[in-house]
């Protein structure tokens, strides 16, 4: 990939598929410099970022789609999200010390696939799967194989530095179409790593569909974004009583929240909570908090 953040679509002519393909460097080293994770896990959510940002161009709505992989083991949740202002950010849970080199599914074994989406209007939908692949790439396939009965082949890879995603997938709601995706199928199978890493997009369509009437759409950004502000976490912080809050800062001076994904610290002290409980706190009235 190219060394800017990008999405980009793909069009088929004459046939009922579509891809996507997905090219991270700034925004991915943003997310995982937040964190001293190691580089396995740093990896792993490479691949999830990736992931979620080819889920996102699938869809058509305002919101959120959160990719989280969760299990028992010792990685209890990996966990990647964007919006539809291409906004991305992700962050990772684990116990001990991690072995240089494991597959996904050996790290999350007997785990479960949650994808999740939050339109900013309307129902919030959520389709969850066992992680059985050897990969998450595999693992996804399968969600769509189940969940949506969408034949769908995806390529996911990461090292550090960049990572980088490629999706093909039957067009929904259309007619018989299996012909085409035995075809195009094959010829993206051999996309290799290397390729989707070090290639631009353009140069991958016309290796894999040199002989395919195809279109590359404009490009959209994306970027490492977080979300997280004063009002949210005061928010969160609601799920406790007053009494709960205040024996808090009894006890520690100041309620202090980092936030995970990106590290930022919201302070809350006394007169915060007695504002944030009073009769005439509300919404807005959260964003006073000093």
């Amino acid at each position: 990939m190219s060394s800017s953040d990008k999405l980009q679509r793909v069009l088929f002519e004459h046939a009922d598929i579509r891809s996507v393909l997905t090219g991270l460097e700034q925004s991915y080293q943003q997310a995982i410099e937040q964190h001293n994770y190691p580089a396995l896990i740093n990896k792993l959510l490479g691949e999830m970022m990736a992931a979620v940002s080819l889920l996102s161009a699938t869809l058509k709505f305002d919101g959120r789609l959160l990719l989280q992989a969760q299990s028992e083991n010792q990685v209890k949740v990996l966990m990647a999200e964007c919006n539809h202002q291409r906004d991305l950010r992700a962050i990772a849970r684990f116990e001990g010390e991690l072995p240089e080199q494991a597959e996904f599914c050996e790290l999350l074994r007997g785990g479960q696939l949650v994808i999740t989406i939050e339109p900013d209007q309307g129902k919030r939908y959520q389709g969850v799967v066992p992680l059985e692949g050897e990969r998450l790439s595999n693992c996804l396939e399968a969600y769509f194989s189940l969940s949506e009965q969408l034949p769908t082949q995806i390529h996911l890879v990461a090292d550090e530095q960049r990572a980088a995603g490629f999706l093909l997938q039957v067009m929904p709601a259309k007619g018989d179409s299996q012909t085409d995706w035995e075809h195009f199928s094959f010829l993206a199978s051999t996309l290799t790593d290397e390729e989707l890493l070090e290639l631009d997009n353009a140069t991958i369509l016309r290796r894999l569909f040199h002989e395919e009437d195809c279109r590359l759409y404009d490009a959209d950004a994306l970027q490492f974004n977080c979300d997280c502000s004063r009002k949210r976490t005061a928010d969160a912080l609601r799920y406790l009583t007053q009494q709960e809050l205040e024996e808090i800062i009894q006890e520690e001076g100041s309620i202090d929240v980092n936030c995970q994904f990106c590290n930022e610290k919201y302070s809350f002290d006394q007169a915060d909570i007695t504002l944030m409980f009073s009769d005439s706190a509300n919404i807005a009235g959260s964003d006073q908090l000093h």
